[in-house]
């Protein structure tokens, strides 16, 4: 990865807490539970994700900095929202909860040496896992789930 692809990366990851707000804006109750298609999440459920995950890449990118040869531990996303109850909690807390990740971590990456940027670990999924690997898969994170609320609240008004 170039020093300019990373640029344009963290650029774009700075930007998906205000992309998935910019999707929210004027949401409705009955807008945050839809769901358009059986197995598709609500956009409740994916702003509550999107806490869980921004708090679970966090830490993640820390263990990168931090540990000598970190592991990487996936979870299952579909429990976390089954037990964790995503459809039935209100999103302010989650949604302030994703910004503040995001820009406690948005700091980091502006921070990090060109010596941290080569600094990986081990994925227990995915196997070996970089912290450009975690750019990559992160910057774009919030992007498509703002991408998913905008097709919920499409598909809720077509509905109507």
């Amino acid at each position: 990865m170039t020093i300019k692809e990373r640029a344009s990366l963290i650029v774009r990851y700075k930007d998906g807490y205000k992309e998935v707000a910019d999707a929210l804006k004027g949401v409705s109750e009955a807008e945050l539970d839809f769901s358009r298609a059986r197995g598709k999440w609500s956009s409740r459920q994916i702003v509550h994700h999107l806490a869980d995950s921004e708090a679970t890449s966090a830490m993640r990118l820390r263990k990168l900095l931090v540990e000598r040869q970190p592991y990487i531990q996936a979870y299952d996303q579909d429990e976390f929202a089954k037990k964790l109850h995503y459809s039935k909690r209100p999103i302010e807390p989650a949604l302030k909860a994703f910004e503040g990740a995001r820009a406690a971590t948005a700091q980091l990456l502006d921070l990090m040496s060109e010596e941290e940027w080569k600094r990986g670990g081990e994925h227990s999924e995915s196997g070996p896992y970089s912290i450009e690997t975690w750019l990559q898969i992160y910057a774009a994170h919030a992007h498509n789930h703002a991408d998913q609320i905008r097709q919920n609240r499409a598909a809720y008004k077509e509905k109507k």
